[in-house]
């Protein structure tokens, strides 16, 4: 077996409301609402799945907790664009930019958290 690329990933939230303000509001993305009431965020040809309080989903992570993503997205624009988009979101950042390893090649980066706390990485190839 071949694993190519991500689908998609669940997130566990404590709070709807303030999790898709961020994920669409600060990030950009869009809401998608699919089968019975169930809930993403769309970007690009991903998603992300969005588990609030009491859902009960029929297969899960064994213990679901909110705050427990460390994720890495790459930005389609600059990163001083998305420092800008952040600010005016009121969203704070973690670590000013900084240079990281990504999966396919250097990153230019920045961190931020969600309103569960999960570490957000927003990153630029690296020049």
């Amino acid at each position: 077996m071949i694993i190519e690329s991500i689908d998609h990933i669940v997130l566990t939230t404590r709070n709807l409301d303030k999790c898709l303000a961020f994920y669409t509001g600060a990030l950009g993305m869009t809401i998608e609402r699919f089968g019975e009431g169930r809930i993403a965020l769309r970007f690009g040809t991903q998603k992300i799945n969005v588990h609030p309080p009491g859902y009960e989903a029929g297969i899960k992570a064994r213990q679901p907790t909110p705050g427990s993503l460390d994720l890495c997205f790459l930005a389609a624009c600059t990163l001083d664009t998305v420092i800008e988009r952040l600010r005016v979101h009121g969203v704070p950042l973690e670590l000013e930019p900084s240079i990281r390893t990504g999966a396919r090649f250097a990153l230019r980066s920045v961190y931020v958290r969600d309103p569960d706390d999960n570490l957000v990485e927003i990153s630029v190839p690296a020049e």
